[in-house]
């Protein structure tokens, strides 16, 4: 019997960007249970308060905001970011002084922090989460991606959620030529699973991302889902501390979902309609349903994202001041994304805390 002698604490901490990077965090959180690890979830904000209603179980604690805040007009996301960047800097550095407090407190022996740039420690094997080795910001991308991988080359690896080869989702964000980063692929992650289920909605609308540009959104899609002519379920993204769920007429509204109702939600849909987060991507690549992706506007990412898909016919888009419902009919044109067969080896990725 392979058991280990002393089950290991390994501190996971995703970003509170959206709610992303928590729910690709959800299959390393039963995965480290799965293999005889005592996780320990670290964040902050809406992402925390989803991965405690997830994880009762499972001890919790609260690390600094980096109060990410998105312009209202798109074209100024960029200028946004770098009038937030002093407050980001300092919740880096004091997250990475908690860090060190709680390897002692709570007797840590390894960390994998999904993008939360401060929560490493040289004393323990510390794992980065990523699909962005490249960052884009426009005409400044050079340098947000060097800086980026200065950051991911002070972890012990880089586990980047996608496919090595040439089929992948990321393309040039998570593939670069690069010897110095020890990175590994170890292929999409997604929280759900495929199900036949009798189809019950025609559309699914479900949205993500932090304010005000995720409210934006939704009052948008408000107006528009009323001129729909199937049945919907809309899920705001909203997680409050009750479950609200609201009926008009042929569109069946709720504030948030857990993943096992999204999964059941998924599974019932026909088509998709969504931000083009990556988490969301590997979600639709997983359950293949066809979608159509309304990009934040000016996150250059997403942008990418929903552009690479569009060319290669897998899935259209349309900038959000410019969706109409009318769109929806364009998804007919495209193939959806295809599912990319790989299993992820949990049990060979948690070696890096046995060293």
């Amino acid at each position: 019997m392979d058991l280990k002698l002393k089950q290991k604490t390994i501190l996971l901490a995703p970003l509170n960007w959206g709610l992303g990077h928590a729910t690709r965090c959800i299959p390393i959180i039963k995965a480290l249970l799965e293999n005889n690890y005592i996780p320990i979830i670290a964040s902050d904000g809406i992402a925390l308060a989803l991965l405690k209603k997830e994880f009762p179980a499972v001890q919790t604690l609260e690390l600094p905001s980096y109060q990410i805040e998105y312009a209202k007009n798109g074209a100024n996301f960029k200028w946004k970011l770098i009038q937030n960047g002093p407050k980001i800097v300092r919740a880096i550095l004091e997250e990475k002084k908690i860090i060190e407090n709680w390897i002692e407190q709570y007797a840590i022996d390894g960390i994998i922090s999904d993008n939360r740039l401060g929560v490493y420690s040289k004393k323990i094997p510390s794992v980065f989460i990523t699909h962005q080795l490249n960052v884009m910001t426009g005409n400044t991308t050079w340098i947000t991606s060097k800086v980026h991988q200065y950051i991911i080359k002070k972890f012990t690896e880089c586990w980047v959620p996608d496919l090595e080869g040439s089929i992948n989702l990321t393309g040039k964000l998570g593939h670069i030529e690069s010897l110095s980063l020890k990175t590994k692929y170890i292929g999409p992650l997604s929280r759900l699973q495929k199900k036949l289920l009798p189809k019950k909605y025609d559309l699914l609308v479900i949205l993500s991302g932090p304010e005000p540009q995720r409210g934006i959104l939704e009052n948008h899609l408000k107006k528009e889902i009323m001129r729909f002519k199937g049945n919907a379920i809309f899920i705001e993204g909203n997680v409050e501390s009750e479950q609200k769920i609201v009926v008009k007429q042929n569109v069946t509204y709720y504030n948030f979902m857990n993943s096992s109702e999204i999964e059941q939600a998924f599974n019932e849909s026909e088509m998709v309609l969504c931000r083009s987060g990556y988490t969301t991507i590997m979600d639709l690549a997983q359950l293949r349903k066809k979608a159509f992706f309304i990009p934040t506007p000016g996150q250059y990412e997403q942008e990418y994202l929903a552009k690479k898909l569009k060319k290669e016919g897998l899935v259209p888009y349309a900038n959000q001041s410019d969706f109409r419902m009318e769109n929806i009919e364009e998804i007919q044109d495209y193939k959806g994304l295809p599912r990319l067969d790989s299993k992820t080896d949990w049990a060979n990725l948690f070696e890096v805390f046995e060293k």
